[in-house]
């Protein structure tokens, strides 16, 4: 059986759109717990509450005075420590967040507990857990 080219390239055209898929839910978990990472090292605040769930920012917004100590911080460090999969399919993420405050130049750190969900609607992660709490500094 001779194959020409086109019909090779329809073959793998089909093959890698099969594949596409395959793990496609825990791909996205690694792109998002990456641009997370990202967000919160450059310490923007309104970029952080993008990855919020829409319906946990209407029912529980953050507080303007949470607001306001995140944009006082500069974070100086965030480390993806462990993974933890949930029963309910929802996944328990832990970092270690390090950041200085620029008005007293204190350093402190602490572990947040992020808990993320998948939305099958929206083909993505939300974090659900809120923002990382500053009382728990180490």
């Amino acid at each position: 059986m001779v194959l020409t080219v086109r019909t090779v390239v329809i073959l793998l055209a089909l093959l890698l759109s099969a594949c596409a898929g395959v793990g496609s839910e825990k791909n996205k978990l690694e792109e998002t717990l990456y641009l997370y990472a990202g967000a919160v090292r450059w310490g923007e605040v309104e970029q952080i509450i993008a990855f919020h769930d829409p319906k946990g920012l209407e029912e529980s917004p953050p507080s303007d005075l949470e607001l306001e100590r995140w944009r006082q911080l500069r974070v100086t460090g965030y480390r993806s420590r462990a993974r933890e999969p949930q029963p309910d399919g929802s996944i328990v993420h832990y970092a270690e967040i390090e950041f200085m405050n620029r008005h007293t130049l204190t350093t402190s750190s602490l572990l947040d507990r992020e808990v993320w969900r998948y939305d099958e609607d929206a083909k993505r992660w939300w974090l659900v857990s809120g923002l990382p709490d500053l009382d728990r500094r180490q």
